[in-house]
């Protein structure tokens, strides 16, 4: 495996934005503009990533049971608690069962593809703090469950130094290889302070994401990514052919009370891939089975038909308090979507 070095950063990455700071901090940019250090990746990463990649190949295109359609879940039906450490499986939802329990309930709801959306403190997933060991264990636990894993979610520190920043980023997308993922999912940020910071950040990790084969995208989640017009926004800030969008129609609802078929529209072009939930109103629940709120999926999935999207979708949310009953409405939510897709 060729060793992948991290490519000094130049005013050239983000031309504008850098020459417009310049201005103000010129002893921060003298000479040549902020730049960081060659750094190889990590030895272990080096030596022991091609040792999965035929385990994995194929697995962004796993299907679930009787669908045509790629359909996953995240682990987040198992794992709502957030910031928790693993719970007793008799601790009713909202809980942190851990992410054993997770991939159990996924294997049993008939999927075949997981995303690792939602990291506690004892499973950072991707996370840069995600040890080496960590890592390989996590590997193993994977495919030790009889699914494939595809996508990581990224999660962006722009409170961070730029080049500290930076630096975390691509650490995480090491990691989402070494695990031999296909997508990266990142989320906007809600401060305006760090708007700015986090566009350069993305238009770096895209680039870093590209060399290493996996895709970066945007899922609507309020603030700078809430709907279309932020969405279109932010893409064009970016500026990457590798920086797409995951729609979330149910976080449109969510987050702005919008219609999120209207949403669509003006994005749809640049969606690859769908975070399935429903969702009853503005701030409203979201672990309800699918048809349950006010997601139109239909329409939503004809929109999508006819740009053409032919990508995955991942079930995020089901209802449900004990395992059993999260993992039956998990497998009822993926039946849900077959029927749709059947029906457009």
């Amino acid at each position: 495996m060729n060793k992948r070095v991290i490519p000094a950063l130049s005013l050239d990455i983000f031309p504008d934005r850098i020459r417009r700071m310049s201005k103000k901090s010129p002893q921060r940019f003298a000479g040549g503009g902020m730049k960081l250090s060659a750094m190889p990746r990590r030895a272990f990463l080096q030596t022991t990533a091609l040792a999965a990649t035929a385990l994995a190949t194929g697995a962004c295109h796993a299907m679930a049971e009787g669908s045509s359609r790629p359909i996953g879940c995240f682990n987040r039906p198992w794992m709502q608690k957030f910031g928790s450490k693993a719970q007793p499986l008799d601790t009713p939802q909202p809980a942190n069962w851990g992410f054993d329990a997770a991939l159990k309930g996924i294997q049993q709801a008939g999927y075949q593809m997981a995303g690792l959306l939602t990291p506690m403190p004892e499973e950072p997933f991707i996370g840069s703090q995600a040890t080496d060991e960590y890592l390989t264990n996590l590997k193993r636990r994977i495919a030790g469950a009889g699914v494939a894993a595809s996508m990581g979610a990224l999660h962006a520190r722009p409170e961070l130094p730029l080049d500290e920043a930076i630096r975390d980023a691509r650490r995480q997308i090491d990691h989402a290889q070494f695990l031999n993922l296909e997508w990266l999912l990142t989320f906007g940020v809600d401060e305006k302070e760090h708007y700015e910071k986090y566009c350069e950040m993305m238009a770096d990790a895209a680039d870093y994401a590209e060399q290493a084969k996996m895709k970066l995208v945007l899922k609507p989640h309020g603030g700078g990514s809430g709907a279309s017009e932020e969405i279109r926004r932010c893409l064009g800030r970016v500026n990457r052919p590798n920086f797409k969008v995951w729609y979330d129609a149910g976080n449109i609802i969510y987050y702005t009370g919008k219609d999120p078929v209207e949403e669509l529209k003006p994005i749809v072009q640049y969606v690859t891939g769908f975070c399935a939930k429903d969702c009853t109103g503005e701030k409203g629940d979201v672990m309800i089975p699918f048809g349950a709120g006010r997601v139109d999926f239909i329409a939503v999935f004809k929109e999508l038909k006819k740009a053409g999207f032919n990508g995955p979708t991942f079930v995020e949310c089901a209802g449900g308090r004990t395992f059993a009953e999260v993992t039956t409405g998990a497998r009822a939510n993926r039946l849900f979507l077959e029927k749709v897709f059947a029906a457009i």
